[in-house]
């Protein structure tokens, strides 16, 4: 039996064996923030129970209010969990399958498309092209979903034959959130609001869309630069939701962890299908599942996904045999979140 050395709880104050608390060896990952920076926000789920929280650095540099565990970052690709969980609740739903084909979804998709299944959507293995790349020159406004979907319209061909390969893709997930519209007759946030966050009580998440919702005690991204933090929130892309649009807090996460751990919100052989490595037609074995980076750490499973975007570096790691999930959001483009995640981890989890 595996056995897990639990550093802090809520209930006590524990020492490692030099006289350090848990709180200062944490403190030191991230010694960098401070009261004139941009920061991170840091949670440790003990059995989906909030054992360690903290904030360090601020949220909006210009009105300097300090992150703590209620402020919200855009999770960035750490969305796409969610986006996959949409596509399983609707399947729940009988909406569609695993193997429903894109184009009986939505009509119109080139002959290219054809074979492609919602299940090479979610595991990267569609083969669509990577629509930041074909994003025109003369574009000054932020994408929408709907138009990934204009610039794939557009296209003549796939990276490979759908199944074949692997191949990690904004493209797909963006058509996804895409697929859960057309199927539940409601905008997308309006579905994660009402399917997802209402239900856990994740009452301050939300899939941003200007004029149309807002982001409750939210952060503003930046990004380094010689030295000096420079605001840098929004892109091109920015506006593109099942690939990356859900703003979500520490707190809220904790929510969406227990959900996992009990399975309140898929049951559970649809979440260890999630949790599967996923294989191509020529038996390759790649390590996604639908919406989750898939390996170990430390001899430990760890099932993840970082969310790396204009202005935010995030990271959410469940290691499922010892009942912890980290989760750290960082308000600062290409920052290394998994890195730090791991050392969280590290002060958590006993060594093998």
């Amino acid at each position: 039996m595996k056995q897990v050395l639990i550093c802090c709880l809520a209930s006590l104050i524990l020492y490692n064996c030099a006289g350090e608390t848990i709180e200062h060896r944490v403190d030191k990952i991230f010694s960098e923030f401070n009261n004139k920076t941009p920061g991170a926000a840091v949670a440790v789920y003990k059995d989906s129970v909030i054992v360690f929280a903290k904030g360090y650095g601020l949220a909006d540099l210009e009105q300097g209010p300090k992150i703590n565990s209620a402020t919200n970052f855009r999770l960035a690709s750490v969305t796409k969990q969610f986006t996959a969980a949409s596509i399983l609740l609707l399947i729940d739903d009988g909406k569609l399958s695993l193997g429903s084909k894109l184009v009986e979804v939505i009509p119109g998709f080139p002959d290219y498309a054809k074979d492609i299944t919602i299940k090479h959507l979610l595991q990267h293995t569609s083969g669509l092209l990577d629509y930041e790349d074909y994003i025109d020159d003369t574009v000054t406004t932020q994408l929408l979903d709907s138009d990934v979907l204009t610039i794939l319209l557009g296209q003549d061909s796939l990276y490979f034959a759908p199944g074949s390969a692997y191949k990690y893709s904004n493209s797909g997930y963006a058509v996804l959130s895409l697929i859960v519209e057309r199927l539940s007759g409601q905008r997308f946030p309006d579905f994660l609001e009402d399917r997802i966050f209402k239900p856990l009580g994740m009452n301050n998440s939300v899939a941003y869309i200007k004029n149309y919702n807002v982001i409750p005690n939210r952060s503003f991204g930046y990004v380094k630069e010689n030295g000096e933090f420079n605001f840098s929130d929004q892109s091109l892309t920015s506006a593109v939701l099942g690939d990356g649009g859900i703003y979500t807090s520490v707190e809220d996460m904790q929510k969406w962890d227990e959900s996992l751990s009990n399975a309140t919100l898929l049951n559970g052989e649809t979440l260890q299908e999630s949790w599967t490595k996923g294989k191509t037609t020529g038996g390759e074995i790649f390590d996604y599942g639908y919406g989750w980076r898939l390996t170990e750490y430390n001899g430990y499973r760890l099932d993840y996904h970082t969310g790396g975007t204009c202005g935010f570096s995030n990271v959410y790691m469940r290691f499922p045999e010892a009942g912890i999930s980290v989760l750290v959001l960082i308000n600062i483009r290409n920052y290394p979140a998994l890195d730090m995640g791991k050392k969280v981890s590290d002060v958590f989890l006993a060594k093998k």
